[in-house]
């Protein structure tokens, strides 16, 4: 059917509610609204759904969630009588329609004969993980949309291992959601029928009082938190979302007396008003946080995403100027941290093990190997962390210490499988603490890394390409890339090519290939002659390619300024590829 077929069905089938019918009554006249709206269904991908809320196949709305969730009902089923029985559980943020959404899925498991834990209120992403590792779940579903603006909501399914979904499941999974074509055979049950059939289990505090003692445990050095928190200072914001009482919460039970919270961003609210983007990514994020920080004088600030899974933090240096934390900057921070206390302590294991991902820093693996330990490279992506942990508890051959990505979020402990910011808030105070008690900052800590392993500089940009139009040069940018490779880059020979679709790594100087070893992924990575790297990717959430760059050097500048060679070479010949 064409897009406008698909529009009438909408507004004459009695499956659609007279408030979605009145919205698409209201765009009759906008063609190209209608289009945007209908030309496909919202793609359930990888990581689940995700895309701007209202009525239509390719937005997020209740016929979609119920949609997606009957889908993975029936995959539930297929998986026998105990998957079943174990059911799954369901966590959201603070974003517009986030309850509702949520409900709905909960619903149609109920209606599918599969008991739903519902979280009584908010929570973050990695509580959601956590939960089903504890409950003992088949597995779950967040509803939540990350750092996205506020248009926006998802829907992200994770399995019993508290991890997103893994191919080939999350394939098996998609093709259940994609061979529903009827929206009138998805099975519901009321709130009151689900709740009496016992089909329907509100939780809550049970929960949370576990989760909190896990975080806790991922302390080094408790006892110095617990010295320095009377003094440290915290200016947190939890940026209208899901992160405010659990961070909150977690600091206070580690110790810190004095962690002040930016009163206009601290109540849920999906519409975000205080910030142009929800994303602790954006220094303009902080600006009420560090309005906030020079009243009161904070040691540095924090803030978290509205599903609480990653972490900004912000410091001044010794010009007293703000310095923004990258997610490379404070991952390996953390990393460097907790791998020098534990070898100091005489606790680090001998098959200690980090995993991060291929568009993250190398000074993670000069960090591991500086320590003795193992070093794992995966695809961009938390639920690949997620599959090294499993895979790890499986075979007993490594023990894993902390995982981190590039896009500020990382995890500890083994006690979850996303990345966790109220974790990762625990953290960062621990290694504030630990600082101030020797007269140093944060900022400090981090240029005694880059002065022990040298400096790193990583980058990324993104190219944004909406609509039906841009998919298509999605397409064409990653084809033509492929069929014809750069050699050079910004006047620097390119010496590896990889393509994880292929599964190839090629030496350009022999000619030699090899299996990248990791699975097959729409991406492509360049390392060049100086040592700085490339990586092009679609995202799997938004309409943009996605280009990241990581160089080092004696210098920061020197680093800088090869990260930027880098960039400049490659996006022309993007551009040249879009005909720009």
């Amino acid at each position: 059917m064409s897009y406008m077929d698909v529009y009438k069905q909408w507004l004459s089938e009695p499956v659609f509610d007279e408030d979605t019918k009145a919205e698409l009554k209201a765009i009759a006249n906008d063609e190209k609204e209608i289009e945007d709206r209908f030309y496909r269904e919202l793609e359930f991908g990888t990581a689940g759904l995700r895309g701007v809320i209202g009525a239509g196949t390719n937005r997020m709305n209740i016929y979609i969630v119920s949609k997606a969730t009957q889908g993975f009902a029936n995959y539930i089923i297929k998986q026998g009588p105990e998957a079943v029985k174990k059911g799954i559980v369901i966590a959201y943020d603070s974003r517009n329609m986030s309850p509702e959404f949520a409900e709905a899925t909960a619903l149609v498991m109920a209606g599918n004969g599969i008991k739903a834990y519902l979280f009584e209120s908010l929570r973050p992403v990695p509580v959601l993980s956590f939960a089903i590792r504890h409950l003992g779940t088949t597995g779950g579903v967040v509803v939540t949309a990350s750092h996205n603006p506020p248009q926006y909501n998802g829907y992200k399914v994770y399995w019993e291992d508290g991890a997103q979904v893994p191919y080939p499941r999350d394939e098996a999974i998609m093709a259940e959601v994609n061979a529903i074509t009827d929206f009138a055979s998805i099975k519901k049950l009321s709130k009151e029928e689900a709740l009496a059939k016992g089909l329907l289990v509100m939780v809550g505090k049970e929960v949370d009082d576990a989760y909190d003692e896990n975080v806790l445990a991922q302390l080094v050095n408790p006892e110095v938190v617990k010295e320095m928190g009377k003094t440290l200072k915290v200016v947190y914001t939890p940026l209208h979302g899901s992160g405010n009482l659990p961070v909150r919460r977690i600091l206070a039970k580690a110790g810190l007396e004095n962690v002040i919270v930016v009163p206009e961003q601290e109540l849920p609210d999906g519409n975000f008003p205080t910030v142009a983007l929800p994303n602790p990514e954006d220094v303009n994020a902080f600006k009420l946080a560090m309005e906030l920080s020079e009243k009161v004088g904070a040691d540095y600030m924090c803030a978290t995403d509205p599903d609480a899974d990653r972490v900004g933090a912000v410091v001044k240096n010794s010009e007293g100027e703000y310095v923004v934390f990258t997610g490379n900057m404070m991952g390996t921070l953390i990393c460097d941290y907790i791998l020098s206390q534990k070898a100091k302590k005489g606790i680090l294991p001998k098959n200690a093990a980090v995993v991060s991902t291929i568009v993250s820093s190398d000074l993670t693996k000069a960090i591991c190997a500086n320590y003795g330990v193992t070093y794992f490279d995966v695809l961009t992506g938390f639920k690949y962390i997620g599959e090294k942990i499993k895979e790890f508890e499986a075979d007993g051959s490594y023990s894993y210490q902390f995982g981190f990505e590039e896009s500020y979020g990382c995890l500890t402990g083994a006690y979850a499988r996303d990345k966790d910011a109220v974790d990762a808030n625990l953290m960062i105070a621990e290694i504030a603490s630990y600082y101030k008690k020797q007269g140093k900052t944060l900022y400090d800590a981090l240029q005694a890394l880059y002065a022990k392993y040298g400096y790193y500089k990583e980058t990324v940009t993104s190219i944004n390409l909406g609509g039906v139009e841009g998919a298509a040069q999605i397409k064409k940018v990653m084809a033509d890339l492929r069929s014809s490779s750069p050699t050079e880059v910004g006047g620097v020979k390119v010496v590896e090519a990889r393509d994880y679709a292929a599964d190839v790594i090629k030496d350009l100087k022999t000619g030699e290939t090899k299996p990248t070893g990791l699975p097959k992924s729409n991406v492509l990575y360049y390392v060049l002659e100086d040592g700085t790297w490339f990586c092009v990717r679609p995202s799997g959430t938004e309409p943009k390619i996605k280009v990241y760059f990581g160089a080092n050097g004696d210098t920061m500048e020197e680093a800088e300024a090869k990260a930027k060679r880098a960039s400049d070479g490659i996006l022309a010949i993007v551009d040249k590829i879009l005909g720009k």
